[in-house]
C-alpha cells in the first residue's frame, strides 16, 4: 500500500518488514506519556507537497496522521496506529523576520531555544518557555498551548501566535489570522474546503445556545491556563460585545493538538528581551500550604515567575551528577522552594522588589530561608526546577511518577484549598506523590508514584483521574492547563465541561476533519484512558542475568524504563551540552538517546516475560549503531539512564551468539597489538606516514582510507619512567606522593604528555609513583566486550589494593581511561572485590581534578609559574563533563599568570574512540566535529593554545582542522618557572 506514496515522496518512509524500517516504528511507538502504540508507518515529509501527498493518501486509506515534533507529548498525542508524521528533521526554517512590527514566520520544526537564541542580537524573543524549550518545537508548542514558566507574564503560545498556514483534510492549503467582520464574511463565500470550514464554524458560534454553553461550560476567566477541548471561548469572545470584532481561527488551532489540519508555517508575536537586572528570591518553607501562601504574596508584588519545587525532586537532586551541582543555594531540609522571580532595568529596583517581597512573607511568619540568586545562579536554579520530572524517574521501585493529573488548572486564589483536596485525595489511596511547577499561574504538577504493571494500578490510574476532575469541576478549573488532553484527559470531558460542550467539539472535529485524517483519537473519541499502556499488567518478573552488576538500578530492565520521554538528549548543538552527540549531527529520533533507551526496554521487558511488543535483537543493534558511548546521558539525563553502559551489556549478549567481528577484537585489543607494534616502531610508523599505504592498512580493518593514525613513540612511558628513575634515582618529595596510572593511550602514543605531567609534578614537590597493572579496560568496554573488560577490572583492583596507600591519590591523564576506574570498576568486579574497588575508586582522580584541588590547598601557587599572555580555548573530553567537570581544567590553568582560557561550548568531538575511525562512521564523526568544535578552532588566531584532555579529542582537532591541541599537563609544565 505505502509503495505508491514512494515515487514522488521526497522525503523519507519506513513502513516494511526489514530490521531498519521496524527499528524506527519501534522508536516511534511512545513519546512522554505512559501509552505506547506502534504506529503503521512513519514519514519524514521535506516539503509542503510530501505533506499534501500524506494527507490525501491517508483519506484515501482510511488511514490517520499523527503530527510530531519533538515528541515530548505527556498526554499520548502523538502515539497512535497512524502515519507518525515528524516534521522535526526537515521542517526547521527561520523564514523571515520584521524587527519593526515584532513577528517572525517560522517551520513548525524550529526549536523554541534555538529561535530566541536567533533572535537575541535583534532584542527579542518568543514568549512562552516550556521546561522542555531546549526541544520542544513551535508545531508542538502550537498543538499544546503550551504556556511555561514565565506565563504569568508572557502568556500562552495561543496569545503569542499571529497566524498559521495549514493545510486542510483535502490537502488544500489555508491560512488562519487576523479577519474583520467583512473578511471574514468574505472567507465565508469561498466554494471551497476553506469556505465550508468557516461557513460552518459561523453558524455555530452564531447559535445562542451554543453560546449560553460555552459561557456556562468553560472554566472562569480568572483561570489563565485552559488547554481542554477546543478554544471556542476565545473565538466566542472575538464576536460578542465590546470586542473589536477580529476574528482569528489560529486561536482554534492552538491546543487542538493536530486533530483539526496540519501546520505548515506559523507566524509569531515577539515582545523584547526582559531587563537585563533579574534574581530568584528561593523561598524555603516547612509544607506545601505554606508555599502556596507565599505564592499569593509573589503574585501580589508582580513577580515574573513563581514555581514550587517540593522535597521528593529535591532530594532526587541529591544523587543527580548534573542537578548536584544546582543544590548551593538549598538550607536545610525544606518540605517545599517556592523560586519567585523578579526582573527590574536596574540592579537598585530589584533589590527593592526582592526585599520588599521578602519583608511582607515574613511578616506573614512565612518561610525560614530566603536566599537571593542572581545571573548565572538564578540560571542554575531554574535548571534545577526544569529537571524535575525526569528527577522523578528515578523512584526506586514500580510505583513509577504518572502524568495523570498533572496539568489541572485552577484560579491561583483557589489553588491553596484545590491542592489540600488533591492531598486528601491521594492520601485516601495511600499514594505516594510529587508536587512542582507553576504555582503562579494556578497549575501545580501533581505526580503520583502508581503500579501501572499491576491490574490494581491501572484500575488507580482510571480512579484517580476521575475523582481529581470532580475537584477541578468543584473549582470551575480546567483538567488541561498546557499538557494537553490528548487519549489521557479526553474521556472526561464531557462530565467537566458538560454533554452539550463535548457534542460541539465532536462537531468542530467533523468540520475541520469529516473523515477523521488528523490525530484521530485525540481529544474527541478517544480510546479508554487506561488502555494502550506501556506495559502488561500481573506478569511475573523473570530475572536478566548481566555482567555488568546492575543491582543499584535495580536490574537492566528498570534502568531503560526509567526513561521518561522527555526528550532532553534531543538537544541541538546550539542548546548547547554533550548528550546526544549523534542525534545532534543526524537530527532523526532512532539516533537519540530516548529511542535507544526506550529500545532496551522493548527489548528487555520481553526478555522478562512483561513485554507488550516484541523486538528482535537485530532490531536494537540497528538502534543503537550510532550510540558514541560519550556518557553524556548518564548526567544531562535528569532520570541518569546511562544507555552507555547498557549498550555495551547488550552487545556483549548479541554477539555471545555469533562471535564478535574482526574488526572489535582489533579494537579491543589495542593494548596488546601496541605492544607488539612499539617493537618495531619504526615499520608502524612508516606505514601511518605514507598516504598509500596507511590507506591500505586501514581499509584491511575497516577503517576509513582518509582517517590518519597516532604514532608510535621510540619508548613507552613505562620504559622511560623505570629507566629513568634507575639513573636519576629519589628526587626530594615536599609535597608527598601520588600515583600515576599509565593508561594504554598516553604509554604507547601520548608519551610525551605523560612525560611532562610526571616532570610537572616533580618540579611540583612531588614523589610520581607508577604502579604495576594491566590496560584500564576501555577498548574492550567500548566494543561490547565486557567479560574481557572484567577479567582485567578484577586484576587491576586486585594488583593495586596491594600497592596502593590509604589517602594517596592515583592520578591519570587520559579521561576515558582514569575514569574507567571510577566509573565501570565497582560495577563489573565480583561481589568481593567491589569495596577494594569503590576505595580505589575513591582514590581515583583526573589530573585536573586533582590539581585545581593542590590550588585551593595552597600547594601549588601562581609564583611557580611564568607569565604567559596567551589566549587557550578549551575542548572537554565527554568522559571528563559526564563523570568530573571541565572546571578543574579552567582552575588548574588559572594559577598561569596572564594566561586568558576560553571553553568552547563544544558538545562531544565526534572521535568517540575508535568510532571515528570506522569507515561507516568517518562522516558522521566529522559531521558532530563541525556543528561547533572545528569552527570555534578556525575562527582563533594561528598562535592560539588549542587544550583538550582527551587523545581522541586532540586526533580528531587535527584531522578535522590541521590544529595541535596540547593535554592541561603540557601547557603547565611548559609555563613553569625555569
Amino acid at each position: 500500500m505505502f509503495e505508491e506514496l514512494q515515487g514522488n515522496f521526497s522525503g523519507e518512509l519506513y513502513f516494511d518488514n526489514s530490521t531498519s524500517h521496524q527499528a524506527i516504528l519501534f522508536s516511534y511507538a511512545t513519546d512522554a506519556s505512559v501509552y505506547q502504540e506502534k504506529p503503521v508507518a512513519v514519514a519524514l515529509p521535506k516539503t509542503t507537497q510530501d505533506i499534501r501527498q500524506l494527507v490525501l493518501f491517508a483519506e484515501r486509506h482510511g488511514l490517520t496522521l499523527i503530527p510530531r515534533a519533538a515528541g515530548t507529548s505527556l498526554a499520548g498525542q502523538v502515539v497512535g496506529s497512524g502515519i507518525i508524521t515528524d516534521i522535526s528533521k526537515y521542517f526547521t526554517a527561520i523564514t523571515a523576520v520584521n524587527r519593526e512590527e515584532a513577528w517572525v514566520t517560522v517551520e513548525p520544526g524550529v526549536i523554541r531555544d534555538d529561535l530566541n537564541a536567533y533572535l537575541k542580537p535583534m532584542g527579542l524573543m518568543f514568549g512562552p518557555e516550556t521546561s522542555t524549550a531546549s526541544r520542544a518545537m513551535i508545531g508542538g508548542m502550537i498543538g499544546n498551548n503550551s504556556c511555561g514558566l514565565h506565563s504569568i507574564i508572557w502568556g500562552d503560545t495561543r496569545n503569542n501566535l499571529l497566524e498559521v498556514t495549514a493545510l486542510l483534510a483535502d490537502g488544500s492549503e489555508i491560512v488562519f489570522g487576523n479577519l474583520n467582520q467583512e473578511e471574514f464574511d468574505a472567507r465565508c463565500n469561498l466554494q471551497n474546503a476553506g469556505g465550508r470550514v468557516y461557513r460552518e464554524m459561523k453558524a455555530l458560534l452564531a447559535n445562542s445556545e451554543n453560546a449560553a454553553a460555552i459561557l456556562n461550560g468553560f472554566p472562569t476567566q480568572s483561570v489563565t491556563r485552559r488547554n481542554t477541548g477546543y478554544a471556542l471561548d476565545r473565538l466566542l469572545a472575538a464576536t460578542g460585545p465590546g470586542s473589536d470584532g477580529v476574528l482569528n481561527f489560529s486561536q482554534l488551532i492552538a491546543g487542538s493538538e493536530g486533530t483539526l489540519c496540519f501546520i505548515t508555517s506559523a507566524k509569531l508575536k515577539l515582545i523584547p528581551l526582559p531587563p537585563r537586572h533579574k534574581c530568584i528570591v528561593a523561598v524555603h518553607t516547612v509544607t506545601i500550604a505554606e508555599a502556596l501562601q507565599v505564592n499569593l504574596i509573589a503574585l501580589a508584588h508582580h513577580c515574573s515567575a513563581s514555581e514550587l519545587v517540593d522535597d521528593i525532586i529535591l532530594a532526587f537532586t541529591k544523587v543527580n551528577i548534573d542537578q548536584s551541582k544546582n543544590r548551593f543555594f538549598i538550607q536545610g531540609e525544606p518540605r517545599a522552594i517556592l523560586m519567585v522571580e523578579f526582573f527590574d532595568a536596574s540592579p537598585e529596583g530589584l533589590t527593592i522588589k526582592a526585599t520588599t517581597f521578602i519583608e511582607a512573607v515574613k511578616s506573614h511568619g512565612y518561610g525560614y530561608a530566603f536566599p537571593v540568586l542572581h545571573g548565572a545562579d538564578s540560571d542554575k536554579a531554574w535548571d534545577l526546577r526544569k529537571a524535575g520530572l525526569g528527577l522523578l524517574r528515578n523512584e526506586p521501585g514500580d510505583d513509577q511518577p504518572v502524568n495523570l493529573i498533572e496539568d489541572c488548572a485552577v484560579s491561583p486564589q483557589d489553588l491553596p484549598a484545590y491542592i489540600a483536596d488533591v492531598e486528601r485525595l491521594l492520601k485516601k489511596y495511600n499514594i505516594k506523590y510529587s508536587m512542582y511547577a507553576h504555582a503562579g499561574a494556578g497549575e501545580i504538577h501533581v505526580e503520583p508514584m502508581l503500579n501501572l504493571k499491576t491490574s490494581a494500578g491501572k484500575l488507580l490510574f482510571r480512579t484517580v483521574l476521575q475523582e481529581t476532575a470532580a475537584l477541578v469541576k468543584k473549582y470551575r478549573g480546567s483538567l488541561s492547563g498546557e499538557h494537553g488532553d490528548g487519549r489521557l484527559r479526553g474521556e472526561f470531558i464531557p462530565y467537566l465541561m458538560g454533554e452539550k460542550i463535548y457534542a460541539l467539539f465532536k462537531e468542530v472535529k467533523e468540520i475541520f476533519d469529516p473523515k477523521a485524517v488528523f490525530n484521530r483519537g485525540k481529544i474527541v473519541d478517544t480510546p479508554p484512558m487506561n488502555e494502550f499502556l506501556r506495559y502488561m499488567q500481573d506478569k511475573k518478573k523473570t530475572p536478566i542475568d548481566t555482567v555488568f552488576d546492575f543491582s543499584r538500578q535495580e536490574g537492566i530492565l528498570h534502568l531503560a524504563e526509567k526513561c521518561s520521554g522527555s526528550g532532553d538528549c534531543r538537544k541541538s548543538h546550539i542548546s548547547g551540552g554533550t548528550m546526544c552527540p549523534s542525534f545532534m549531527a543526524t537530527r532523526s529520533e532512532q539516533d537519540s538517546t530516548r529511542a535507544r533507551a526506550n529500545m532496551l526496554r522493548h527489548y528487555y521487558s520481553g526478555k522478562a516475560g512483561q513485554g507488550m511488543t516484541a523486538v528482535n535483537a537485530a532490531q536494537v543493534m540497528d538502534v543503537l549503531e550510532l550510540c558514541l558511548s560519550c556518557k553524556g546521558c548518564k548526567s544531562e539525563c535528569p532520570s541518569g539512564v546511562d544507555v552507555s553502559k547498557m549498550k555495551a551489556e547488550f552487545t556483549q549478549e548479541y554477539y555471545d551468539r555469533q562471535g564478535f567481528p574482526l574488526r572489535s577484537r582489533l579494537v579491543g585489543g589495542y593494548s596488546s597489538q601496541m605492544a607488539l607494534a612499539s617493537r618495531v616502531s619504526w615499520l608502524y610508523n612508516f606505514v601511518y606516514k605514507h598516504d598509500w599505504l596507511k590507506r591500505i592498512a586501514n581499509r584491511a580493518v575497516g577503517f576509513h582510507p582518509r582517517r590518519s593514525m597516532p604514532l608510535l613513540q621510540p619508548t613507552t612511558l613505562r620504559t622511560w619512567f623505570e629507566r629513568r628513575e634507575k639513573s636519576t634515582g629519589n628526587r626530594p618529595a615536599a609535597n608527598g606522593q601520588v600515583y600515576v596510572f599509565c593508561d594504554e593511550f598516553t604509554n604507547y602514543q601520548d608519551v610525551p604528555v605523560g612525560q611532562k605531567m610526571i616532570g610537572l609534578l616533580e618540579r611540583l614537590g612531588y614523589e610520581v609513583i607508577l604502579p604495576t597493572h594491566l590496560e584500564s579496560g576501555r577498548t574492550w568496554l567500548s566494543k561490547g566486550m565486557v567479560r574481557k573488560a572484567k577479567e582485567i577490572a578484577v586484576k587491576n583492583v586486585e594488583r593495586l589494593s596491594k600497592q596502593i596507600a590509604p589517602g594517596i591519590p592515583i592520578l591519570g591523564i587520559e579521561p576515558s581511561a582514569i575514569l574507567t576506574l571510577r566509573d565501570e570498576y565497582p560495577e563489573l568486579v565480583s561481589p568481593e572485590l567491589r569495596s577494594a574497588a569503590r576505595t580505589l575508586a575513591a582514590q581515583t582522580f583526573l589530573f585536573e581534578e586533582w590539581f585545581a584541588a593542590e590550588i585551593g590547598r595552597g600547594k601549588i601557587t601562581v609564583g611557580q609559574f611564568t607569565e604567559i599572555n596567551d589566549r587557550v580555548v578549551l575542548h572537554g573530553h565527554c568522559h571528563q563533563k559526564a563523570l568530573s567537570s571541565t572546571k578543574y581544567i579552567l582552575e588548574s590553568l588559572a594559577v598561569v599568570p596572564g594566561l586568558q582560557v576560553q571553553e568552547i561550548p563544544s558538545g562531544c568531538c565526534g572521535m568517540a574512540g575508535s568510532f571515528g575511525y570506522e569507515k561507516e562512521h568517518y562522516e558522521l564523526s566529522m559531521k558532530i566535529g563541525a556543528l561547533v568544535l572545528f569552527p570555534a578552532i578556525e575562527q582563533t588566531a594561528d598562535g592560539t593554545i588549542i587544550a583538550a584532555s582527551g587523545t581522541s579529542c586532540r586526533h580528531q582537532i587535527k584531522d578535522g582542522t590541521g590544529r595541535t591541541a596540547r593535554h592541561t599537563a603540557e601547557i603547565l609544565y611548559d609555563a613553569l618557572l625555569r
